[in-house]
C-alpha cells in the first residue's frame, strides 16, 4: 500500500557541457523538473519530470508541468492509498487528457517510493532482467560533415554500441554518408529527424536506405502515423517511432497501419512506467524491438530509464550515456559510467533507485522550490 504524504518539486538550473542541438532546436542549459516524494512511513524517493523549457518536443514544458502538478496532479495522489503503483496512472487519466510528462513524473516517483518500501531495486520492481545495458550515444546536428565525422569516431572508440546522428534539411545524406564512409560498413549508426520531413522528402530520405543503417527514427510529423506507414513502405530501412507514440493505443496502431518496424520508449513521454511496461509487453508480442531513448535527464532520470531498460524486451542500445558526456558534474553519486565495452551496469545492489542523489548539490542548483502535503500531514523533519 502506498500512501503519499508530501511532495516537493524543485526548478534545477543544470549546464551542459556542450550546446546540443536537434532540428527543432537548441539546448545550452537545462532547466531540470525534480520531485522528492515521501510516504507515510517516511520511504522517499526522487524522480524527473523530463519535459524542456519550450514546448520544442512535445505540449509540456516545465512551466506547464509545474502548473499541472500542483494544480490537478498532485490533489489526485496527495492522501490516497494505491495498493499497486500500476493504479496511480488510470487515477491520473480519468477525466483528465494530456500533460502526460508531469503525470509521468509523479507515477514514476511513487514507483521509486514503492521500490524504497519493499527494499528491492527499482529495475527489479518493474520487472527487469538485465544486468548490463547496451549503450548508445546520440549526436547533435553539426556545422559540416567533418565535424560529425571527428564525434562519431570518438564515440565508437569509447566503446559505444549504437550511434545516433541527428538529421535535418540540408544536413543529412552527406553528413551520415561522411560518417558511414569514416566509420566503416560494421559501424552501428542510426539517424534521427525529429520530425523534421515530410512525403515530399521521401527521395532524399530513401537515399539513406544504402548507409545500412540500423533505423531512421520519426522523420515525419510529431503526430502522425498514416504518413509514417506510406513511408514505410517506400524504405527498406526500418522507421523508428518517437514522439508519435504516447500511449499503448498509439503502438497497436503503428503495427496495425505498418507506420513503423522499431519503438523507442521514453518513460516520460508515454505517461510513466505502467504505460511504459504494457508498451514493451505489447511489442514483445508483436516481435517489435524496443529501446530506451534520453531526453538531456540528470542522474536521476538516467536511473529511471537504466531501471526500465533493464526489461528483456530491451534488446536495441538505449540512450543512456554516462553523466560525463552532458554534466560537469551530475546530482547522483556515483555517477553514471559506461564500460570499455559500451556497456551500463543496472545497480541492484539497493532498493530504490541504486543511486543516492546529492541534496547539497541540488540545493545549490535549486531555482524554485514548493511543497505539497496531503490534508493533516505533518511536515518532514
Amino acid at each position: 500500500m502506498i500512501r503519499l504524504e508530501e511532495l516537493a518539486l524543485r526548478e534545477i538550473r543544470l549546464p551542459l557541457k556542450e550546446p546540443f542541438r536537434i532540428s527543432s532546436g537548441v539546448v545550452s542549459d537545462r532547466r531540470i523538473l525534480l520531485l522528492e516524494l515521501r510516504d507515510d512511513e517516511g520511504a522517499t524517493g526522487w524522480s524527473e519530470c523530463v519535459a524542456f523549457d519550450t514546448p520544442m518536443y512535445s505540449p509540456d514544458t516545465i512551466d506547464t508541468s509545474w502548473l499541472a502538478i500542483t494544480e490537478w496532479i498532485a490533489p489526485r495522489v496527495l492522501g490516497r492509498s494505491f495498493g499497486d503503483p500500476r493504479e496511480i496512472l488510470p487515477a491520473l487519466e480519468r477525466d483528465f487528457r494530456g500533460h502526460l510528462m508531469p503525470k509521468a513524473a509523479v507515477e514514476m516517483g511513487m514507483w521509486v517510493v514503492a521500490a524504497e518500501r519493499a527494499g528491492v531495486p527499482l529495475a527489479r520492481l518493474l520487472g527487469g532482467t538485465r544486468t548490463h545495458i547496451a549503450t548508445g550515444i546520440s549526436l547533435g546536428i553539426e556545422r559540416t560533415p567533418d565535424a560529425l565525422v571527428e564525434k562519431a569516431r570518438q564515440a565508437l572508440a569509447q566503446g559505444y554500441r549504437k550511434i545516433k546522428l541527428k538529421i535535418q534539411p540540408g544536413a543529412d545524406v552527406e553528413y551520415v554518408t561522411a560518417v558511414r564512409e569514416a566509420l566503416g560498413p560494421d559501424a552501428p549508426l542510426m539517424a534521427d529527424a525529429n520530425n523534421a520531413y515530410t512525403l515530399a522528402d521521401t527521395h532524399q530520405l530513401a537515399r539513406l536506405d544504402a548507409l545500412d543503417l540500423l533505423m531512421i527514427e520519426q522523420p515525419l510529423a510529431w503526430d502522425d502515423l498514416v504518413q509514417h506507414a506510406e513511408l514505410q513502405r517506400r524504405l527498406r530501412t526500418p522507421i523508428c517511432l518517437d514522439e508519435s507514440i504516447t500511449s499503448l493505443d498509439r503502438a497497436r496502431d503503428m503495427v496495425t497501419l505498418g507506420a513503423g518496424r522499431i519503438v523507442n520508449i521514453k518513460p516520460g513521454r508515454v505517461g510513466g512506467f505502467a504505460a511504459s511496461l504494457a508498451i514493451h509487453d505489447f511489442s514483445v508480442q508483436h516481435s517489435v524491438p524496443v529501446w530506451c531513448g534520453g531526453m538531456l535527464e540528470s542522474g536521476i532520470g538516467r536511473a529511471c530509464n537504466v531501471a526500465l531498460a533493464s526489461l528483456p524486451g530491451f534488446t536495441k542500445p538505449g540512450d543512456l550515456s554516462p553523466s560525463a558526456r552532458y554534466w560537469a558534474r551530475d546530482v547522483v553519486t556515483p555517477e553514471w559510467t559506461m564500460s570499455d565495452d559500451g556497456m551500463v551496469t543496472v545497480p541492484l545492489d539497493r532498493p530504490g533507485l541504486g543511486v543516492t542523489v546529492d541534496v547539497d548539490r541540488i540545493d545549490d542548483l535549486t531555482v524554485r522550490r514548493t511543497v505539497l502535503r496531503a490534508p493533516g500531514a505533518v511536515a518532514a523533519v
